[in-house]
């Protein structure tokens, strides 16, 4: 079987908190390891999507509505969906590792620093549909 759930790959998180929430795949290990056996990958999604703008709104106003909000999570690969979409994360797989988990305020500094990065990313106007709400 070939292995497609691999970095980049843009996900939906089915379970939990963030159910329904778009993600993309910064870690995976499809062997698991020996505190998880079984497999799960590290993920950074959008918790809260940018909201609609509009010519008529003052550049104030349209900075706050551009806001991303975002999360980083460890998932078993039963709990996320993955989809024909990529993104390429080159600046992100530099801030996440698996020790940042036991430690809230490293987790904190990666949430941070991806936030930066996908904020970027969509005032740019890169991967449209990664930073649009999912409609279901």
């Amino acid at each position: 079987m070939t292995k497609f759930l691999k970095p980049g790959k843009v996900v939906l998180v089915l379970q939990g908190r963030y159910a329904g929430k778009k993600a993309v795949i910064v870690k995976n290990y499809d062997e698991g390891t020996k505190d998880r056996q079984y497999g799960y990958c590290v993920i950074a999604g959008i918790e809260r999507a940018p909201l609609k703008v509009t010519k008529s709104m003052g550049t104030k106003k349209i900075a706050r509505r551009s806001r991303v909000k975002t999360f980083v999570k460890v998932v078993n690969y039963n709990h996320i969906m993955p989809t024909r979409y990529g993104l390429e994360l080159d600046d992100i797989k530099d801030k996440i590792n698996l020790n940042m988990f036991k430690e809230p305020t490293q987790r904190a500094a990666a949430k941070k620093a991806i936030k930066k990065t996908l904020q970027t990313r969509y005032s740019a106007g890169k991967n449209k549909w990664f930073f649009s709400k999912l409609r279901f």
